[in-house]
């Protein structure tokens, strides 16, 4: 591997050279930015600007790192002006509203944008077997303690619920007594879908804290359209009958963690029986003569105990027990994307001090990060080096290094791309725990329980001999 590598580097640094980074960053804005789509959009007539510069400016005010973000966007205006000659908007007010009130016609065009560059980019890793995988998670994001943020994020019962409210009436007088603790500062919940096979954004919503990231979900799926074959993969919280039924009306599958919050039913008779087919009808649809899901079952040993995958991909052939295990572990890299965008990024807390803004910085960060990601993946894939090797701090380097040393004469416009070409992971073998040898003695966060799984009864096989007669 290490040969490969230094085998690799070397072809890398004998390539030819030509004049600045300068030049490296505006290639690779213009080569995001050229689409029809964005050219052909239509603007308000008082609009001054064109779509590709405010969203050049949009992406360099995210990738900068000063301190604050007036003084990202004059770092970003700076190197605008120095790239293309023009700067789409002179002034933090102005870049902020500009995406506040057309980063909804932008960011639709600029996925679909990207998605097309990351088919073609993607090569073998755009699908996994016949399926193309996309995982989906939320995570939280902090802002600061505004009255909009508050307003707009926080959760307003917050001291007034009905377990506060009973304190006064505990029999325990120290848990009586304990006042409670200060509320959480206003955060943004965030539902990411993540392409598997290349390890980046696929798209997001962002809401208050108390929002379901199962209702996310739906909504993207039911906004945005999806490849032929998409296979949609979550964790325990990812379950219910609406949600997978909503998955299987729009043509997709799924691949869900099953635990104790799901009951299934066997012999229902709805397919021919064998093993691994379970079904999913909760008595609420089967008093609405909905049909019932016929799912299947897999078991398979996970680091902390049994593991239970339901999915709705009933054949072996297109799904094997197999690939499913190795589709769920690698599932599990949606939090090391959530890792790179709080703290390698440093996003996990936001700056803006109004709601709307801090969406649109929680927004555009995203398309920032997913753009080096992209662009690094792609040159990396060139000297066939998989997605799963790629760094992202190393390519965040690679591109804060360029802003900052935009001018120098040493440097070439082919510099950048080497650089990303080479933002790898250490390819080493590690001997030793990476835990910690001194640590307070805790208990392993308990692992999510089996489904329940129950043989169908009379009535349910009544009710569905009913529901084929009436169809």
């Amino acid at each position: 591997m290490d040969r490969l590598y230094g085998a690799r580097r070397n072809r890398i640094q004998g390539m030819p050279a030509s004049v600045t980074q300068a030049a490296g960053l505006r290639q690779a804005l213009v080569w995001f930015t050229r689409d029809p789509s964005l050219a052909n959009l239509a603007l308000h007539g008082n609009v001054g600007w064109q779509p590709a510069r405010l969203i050049t400016l949009a992406v360099l005010w995210v990738w900068s790192d000063q301190r604050t973000l007036s003084g990202a966007f004059a770092q970003a205006c700076g190197l605008a002006q120095q790239m293309f000659g023009e700067v789409a908007v002179t002034t933090y007010q102005g870049l902020t509203g500009a995406l506040r009130s057309h980063g909804q016609q932008l960011l639709p065009l600029l996925e679909a944008a990207w998605h097309r560059k990351m088919e073609h980019a993607a090569g073998a890793y755009w699908r996994m077997g016949m399926w193309l995988v996309l995982a989906v998670d939320g995570t939280r994001l902090t802002t600061p303690r505004t009255i909009s943020n508050e307003r707009a994020f926080a959760a307003r019962n917050y001291g007034f619920g009905a377990k506060a409210k009973g304190r006064k009436k505990w029999k325990n007088k120290k848990r009586r007594s304990k006042k409670l603790s200060a509320p959480v500062k206003p955060q943004i919940w965030l539902t990411l879908i993540w392409h598997v096979g290349l390890k980046m954004p696929w798209c997001w919503q962002a809401g208050p804290s108390t929002a379901s990231e199962r209702h996310h979900a739906q909504e993207m799926l039911r906004a945005r359209k999806f490849p032929a074959n998409t296979l949609l993969c979550g964790d325990a919280g990812f379950v219910g009958y609406d949600f997978w039924k909503s998955i299987l009306d729009l043509g997709h599958q799924f691949m869900i963690r099953g635990g104790g919050n799901v009951r299934l039913l066997r012999k229902l008779g709805v397919a021919r029986q064998r093993d691994g087919i379970v079904y999913l009808w909760p008595n609420e649809a089967m008093r609405q003569r909905q049909p019932p899901l016929v799912l299947r079952l897999l078991e398979f040993q996970g680091p902390r105990g049994k593991v239970c995958l339901v999915t709705s991909v009933l054949s072996d052939r297109q799904l094997s027990a197999t690939q499913a295990r190795r589709l769920y572990r690698l599932r599990w890299g949606v939090e090391l994307q959530f890792r790179a965008f709080k703290q390698t990024f440093n996003r996990g807390t936001l700056r803006s001090r109004t709601a709307d803004n801090a969406l649109v910085e929680l927004d555009w960060s995203l398309v920032g990060l997913w753009m080096i990601q992209l662009y690094a993946t792609r040159e990396q894939i060139k000297f066939e080096s998989p997605p799963e090797q790629s760094s992202v701090a190393l390519a965040l380097d690679a591109i804060q290094d360029a802003m900052h040393n935009w001018c120098g004469d040493h440097c070439s416009s082919r510099a950048l791309r080497r650089r990303l070409a080479v933002a790898i992971k250490d390819a080493y073998r590690r001997h030793s725990t990476k835990q910690a040898r001194y640590r307070p003695k805790y208990k392993d966060a308990p692992t999510a329980t089996e489904p329940i799984l129950r043989t169908a009864s009379a009535k349910q096989r009544k009710a569905y001999s009913t529901l084929l007669r009436a169809a």
